[in-house]
């Protein structure tokens, strides 16, 4: 389902900052992030059920990452996968207009989502339950499993924490990015959103960092962009039992 933290213009050396974890199946075929074969400029793991992916960036700056909207009773079988929307994105240079309107008319062959596109220096998210769109000016935000900034508790904590770090003066390390990804405190029963599924699940899922054998954070992804467009992108990924099995680091410069 992922959740993604956004920091726009909040640091003073790193004008975008995204922190985001993949919650997925475990059982689920993933490949890590790397640069696509054939398509050498994105930067992005994938899916090896679908072929689509989560999150990605290519060299020119287009970025793309996708949050499913969490919605018990409404799920099709038979819709299109999502992945493919960051994907296209990716791999295609339609313009952030065209490519919105392609949305808004075809939202209804997917299952919920949100969908974080634009370039580095423009990014809108679009929800498809509401089919509108949000532009990102300067803040924080969160983006988990319903609308962005949605008042739930991890985001809440996600949010505060991404804000402090970026009100440091001096070089922000990513590993304190990564302390707020891997954030388990669940939320108390009183505080949890009312999504529909069972009050176990609200409780597993009310983390920033998923844990259980079946399903939890496959990888949290960190991404900064400083102003003279370089860009440094390093993910990590766990087993079942939050222990790290793999680690990439890219840096390149944004044309």
């Amino acid at each position: 389902m992922c959740i993604l933290f956004i920091a726009v213009n909040q640091h003073p050396k790193y004008p975008l900052i995204i922190a985001a974890n993949r919650d997925e199946f475990h059982k689920r075929p993933t490949q890590a992030s790397h640069f696509w074969q054939g398509q050498s400029d994105i930067l992005a793991g994938k899916d090896l059920v679908a072929g689509g992916t989560w999150m990605g960036i290519n060299k020119k700056g287009r970025i793309a990452a996708l949050t499913n909207i969490r919605a018990p009773g409404k799920e099709r079988e038979n819709a299109v996968s999502r992945g493919e929307l960051v994907a296209n994105y990716l791999v295609n240079h339609q313009p952030d207009d065209e490519y919105l309107a392609n949305l808004q008319t075809t939202h209804e062959n997917y299952n919920g989502y949100n969908l974080l596109f634009g370039n580095i220096g423009s990014l809108q998210v679009y929800n498809s339950f509401e089919n509108t769109s949000y532009g990102l000016n300067n803040g924080v935000y969160g983006l988990s499993n319903a609308s962005l900034n949605s008042p739930w508790p991890k985001l809440d904590a996600g949010r505060k924490a991404l804000a402090d770090y970026c009100r440091q003066s001096g070089e922000l390390h990513y590993e304190h990015l990564f302390e707020l990804l891997m954030n388990d405190v669940a939320a108390s029963d009183d505080e949890l959103p009312k999504t529909g599924v069972p009050i176990d699940w609200e409780r597993k899922l009310s983390s920033i960092f998923i844990t259980s054998e079946e399903y939890g954070t496959r990888s949290s992804t960190i991404l900064l962009v400083d102003k003279n467009h370089n860009c440094l992108w390093e993910e990590r990924s766990f087993d079942t039992n939050a222990k790290l099995i793999g680690q990439q680091e890219f840096k390149f410069v944004i044309n």
